[in-house]
């Protein structure tokens, strides 16, 4: 689903804008109305400064990405209000300066030595991550002078986030959203047939553990009867390293990243996952226990005999199971009858009572030596305003209940694992680090489900830790050449 943000009101007008270049496709503008709410954030202390005084006002964002976040192609979709402020409030506009996903990094160096860099991109955790490496390759410049998590209101709830992004003392990405990673969708027609509680009735009395959901899978499993009670590519993920809010790879108050081999719950977690696998509860292709059974593998087919009552479970993010009524009743089940619903991950039963979920940040990286940092510090400054702003709700909100007719009670789900995200943030410390230790974290990550339970998390940590150990040392050793060198600009 897109993350952007609509107003609740009226559609006053569509205007066609041409591209800045003939290549360019034409965006077209779907202008809406607002409420004035400035009073309101002001009375919190949340502002946006005088466009007769705000720097980087009245002129052009060259914004880099294989996406644009900002404009539109078509008119059926809704202009993103942050940019809607920028243009009308401080006469502000933007140049998409496009890239392919593929080649996202080596388009960024080019432009770089030719002199020409853009102004902002994309930054994220994960599979599309920027940090740190690509900071030791002076792609990215330090926010700090422009961003304060410490003090502004505007920012002080992404403080936590913010800190994901910090090499040498100081921040390297705008981080202005959060929202979860993998939670926990069923059908609940299935549930009530096998005698199960509702997974989100158990959440809401802190019932909902790793012991109640592997009872489940151990009692619904059957793969004589083509029944596998858990599927999906998240699996390892989202009930290791997400529901336990500890990772494999971890920071210290140094910056350096250290690792977790040794920190029990994650091997409490692996050895529920080892459960999952010698019991054969997870549907695999052969011997590879990581081929969902998806016709396509798509996100569209995520969740793929849920509704079937041949998979109990389907981890997975908000792209596999937001989506129109019809295609999510072929896969999830029928939202209107009720069977569909979601739930936040079960908890470590021996933890500390915290039901964590990973967060997903919404970010901005400013890019070294460019030409307007001011004006792509104001636009990230109007898009945080929109989240923030009461009168404003995300479209992808308000497409649940329009759109794909969610229930008041699955937006109660949905809100309560976005708060649970923010209330304790957690996330992953991988996607841009060395191929050494990328490749290593995910034989951590994947070596337990796909061999089937042959290994143990415990054999897998004795075969790789001295490996993790030394890469992760050379690791650190990179980015401390890089921050107390004359390039580290912080």
């Amino acid at each position: 689903m897109k993350r952007i943000i609509a107003v609740i009101l009226v559609l006053i007008m569509i205007l066609a804008v041409t591209g800045c270049h003939n290549n360019k496709r034409q965006p077209i503008q779907l202008t809406l109305s607002t409420e004035d709410s400035e009073a309101i954030m002001a009375a919190a202390g949340i502002v946006l400064p005088p466009a007769e005084e705000a720097p980087g006002a009245n002129s052009v964002v060259k914004w880099y990405s294989w996406i644009d976040l900002f404009q539109n192609y078509s008119e059926d979709e809704i202009v993103q209000t942050g940019y809607y402020t920028f243009q009308k409030k401080y006469n502000g506009s933007i140049d998409w300066i496009e890239t392919t996903y593929d080649t996202r990094t080596t388009d960024l160096a080019n432009y770089l030595v030719a002199g020409d860099p853009p102004d902002m991109t994309n930054a994220s955790t994960a599979m599309h991550a920027t940090f740190p490496m690509n900071v030791t390759r002076g792609m990215y410049q330090p926010v700090d002078k422009w961003i304060d998590y410490e003090n502004d209101p505007l920012w002080m709830e992404m403080k936590d986030a913010g800190e994901y992004y910090v090499l040498g003392g100081y921040h390297f990405a705008i981080v202005y959203d959060l929202l979860f990673k993998d939670v926990i969708p069923y059908n609940r027609r299935v549930m009530d047939e096998w005698g199960y509680d509702d997974p989100w009735q158990l959440y809401l009395n802190d019932e909902w553990t790793w012991d109640v959901f592997l009872e489940m899978c151990l009692d619904f499993n059957s793969p004589d009867d083509d029944r596998f009670a858990v599927d999906g590519w998240y699996v390892t993920c989202s009930l290791v390293e997400e529901s336990t809010g500890h990772y494999i790879i971890e920071r210290d108050e140094e910056g350096h990243y250290i690792s977790n081999l040794d920190d029990p719950v994650i091997e409490r977690a692996h050895n529920l996952i080892y459960d999952l696998a010698k019991n054969d509860c997870m549907y695999r292709v052969g011997n590879d226990y990581w081929g969902i059974n998806s016709y396509g593998g798509s996100a569209s087919n995520y969740g793929y005999r849920v509704k079937d009552g041949l998979t109990l479970f389907w981890p997975c993010d908000d792209e596999g199971f937001v989506r129109p009524v019809e295609e999510l009743k072929r896969t999830f089940g029928d939202v209107t009858d009720g069977e569909f619903m979601i739930c936040p991950l079960p908890r470590d039963p021996e933890g500390d009572g915290i039901y964590y979920l990973n967060a997903m940040p919404d970010a901005f990286n400013l890019i070294n030596n460019a030409p307007n940092p001011e004006g792509a510090v104001l636009l990230a400054m109007c898009t945080r305003f929109k989240i923030m702003d009461p009168t404003v709700v995300r479209i992808d909100r308000k497409q649940l209940k329009e759109k794909y007719l969610w229930t008041d009670e699955m937006l109660q789900a949905w809100d309560e694992c976005v708060n649970l995200v923010k209330e304790n943030v957690r996330m992953y410390y991988t996607g841009n680090l060395t191929d050494h230790v990328e490749q290593l974290y995910n034989q951590f990550d994947w070596g337990v489900i796909r061999t089937g339970g042959a290994n143990s998390f415990a054999q897998l940590k004795e075969q790789n830790r001295d490996q993790l150990d030394y890469y992760l040392d050379e690791l650190n050793a990179q980015l401390d050449a890089y921050v107390y060198s004359e390039d580290f600009t912080g």
